[in-house]
């Protein structure tokens, strides 16, 4: 039976924990004495290449471009009124974290929304600021390869979104 491959050369896809990348090829390689197919997927912004089991790209997360759906479910998102968050820092950024490797896209906008109240605060901690630029980033990456845009032109739509919620 011929294994069926669920992303092709060319196809951009993300990853959760790197965002945006295209598939530059599909290889074999001798594993542990083992034939294993491999997606090999390019993250050009960060000049890395990255090696994903077929098996496990499913688990790993790998997955296709948002479609619009989606894409108007992040719009609502940050339209929407940012969720006040109460307790001790460490633990919210820990969220905010592993809401950004999620590689759920309404979860980027979710982190986007809930930090850019505080953005242009000088007082704003470091560590805000990095896992704010950090969300920001990885969501107009994709918006920007969904909509075949620029970067700064999907931060700058972003951006426009979430004024319109204030």
């Amino acid at each position: 039976m011929a294994e069926r491959l669920e992303f092709n050369v060319g196809d951009k896809v993300v990853y959760p924990a790197h965002g945006v990348g295209e598939v530059t090829a599909v290889e074999k390689q001798m594993i542990g004495g083992m034939d294993v197919k491999l997606y090999v997927v390019s993250f050009i912004k960060e000049k890395m290449i990255l090696r994903i089991p077929v098996k496990r790209a499913n688990i790993s997360g790998l997955r296709h471009l948002s479609g619009d759906e989606e894409l108007k479910r992040v719009i609502v998102t940050l339209k929407g009124r940012a969720k006040v968050s109460r307790g001790m820092w460490s633990r919210r950024a820990k969220e905010y974290e592993s809401k950004i490797n999620s590689g759920d896209i309404v979860s980027l906008a979710e982190v986007v929304r809930d930090l850019h109240k505080n953005v242009d605060d000088p007082d704003r901690s470091y560590s805000e600021r990095v896992i704010y630029e950090s969300a920001m980033d990885r969501l107009a990456g994709e918006i920007a390869a969904v909509e075949k845009i620029d970067h700064t032109q999907a931060t700058n739509s972003l951006v426009k979104a979430l004024k319109k919620a204030a």
